[in-house]
């Protein structure tokens, strides 16, 4: 049953995935964080991580990752992080909007509030604040970060502040915080729209809940079988009958407390 029901699960992340692929940017950019190189299921050419900085890790590999087809799975399973604040730096395409796209997926820890960091854009824009992957989506879920940004005249214009580019790149940076390291999965820098890239699935989490609550309640009601028709409400507006017995009672006892007065 599990096993079909995982089958079904990929089955329409992939249909999903293949009705959003019209319209996608131009990908300026794109790496396997902590990883090799990857084409996904759209196409997009991930290129081999090679930072030294920091720690590469495929722990996740243990992993089953929601949310993504089989085949894209690497891209959420491998990883770079550090235990200091580390980034990095990407090239950009002349003026006009991009999307930048950051992959995520908490593969270690089994609570929120246990790694939780900032992003920075260029060393000047906080693009996330405070992000707890885990908190968002849990354990072993794909998480994707969007930052929508303009470039003008040489600027980054985000939410309405600006930052200077340097020699044509940008950089993308993961602060430390005292609850435990920054990391990342994979990064895209696409040139285009937000709607130009293919969103994950929908979390699925909330909707089997409500079909395991509906199902609950559908079992518990079927197991009330009823003994009997309902019974009346002894207070409410009844017969005035019911006080008959009790007239008949005192229209006999009157005649008798008289006679028993007169003796």
């Amino acid at each position: 049953m599990l096993l079909q029901h995982q089958m079904l699960t990929s089955l329409g992340i992939l249909v999903l995935f293949l009705g959003r692929t019209v319209g996608l940017g131009d990908i300026v950019y794109a790496v396997n964080c902590g990883g090799e190189a990857h084409t996904d299921v759209f196409g997009v050419r991930y290129e081999k991580d090679a930072s030294k900085v920091g720690v590469s890790s495929d722990y996740g590999k243990q992993l089953l990752i929601g949310r993504v087809p089989q085949q894209d799975q690497v891209l959420y399973q491998t990883e770079r992080y550090h235990s200091q604040t580390f980034g990095y730096d990407l090239p950009v395409a002349g003026d006009g909007g991009y999307v930048l796209v950051l992959k995520m997926s908490e593969v270690y820890f089994n609570a929120p509030n246990m790694k939780v960091f900032d992003i920075v854009l260029n060393g000047d824009l906080t693009v996330a604040s405070d992000l707890d992957i885990f908190e968002k989506v849990g354990r072993g879920v794909a998480h994707d970060e969007y930052v929508e940004f303009q470039i003008e005249n040489n600027k980054i214009v985000y939410q309405g502040e600006e930052s200077e580019i340097r020699a044509g790149m940008i950089r993308i940076e993961f602060i430390k915080s005292y609850r435990d390291n920054p990391k990342v999965n994979a990064i895209v820098l696409m040139k285009g729209k937000f709607e130009d890239w293919p969103q994950l699935a929908p979390l699925p989490i909330e909707h089997e809940e409500d079909e395991l609550n509906e199902e609950l309640k559908e079992s518990t009601t079927k197991r009330r079988n009823p003994s009997g028709p309902r019974v009346p409400d002894p207070y409410g507006e009844g017969d005035s009958t019911s006080l008959l017995p009790v007239f008949v009672a005192l229209g006999a006892f009157i005649p008798i407390l008289v006679c028993l007065c007169k003796i």
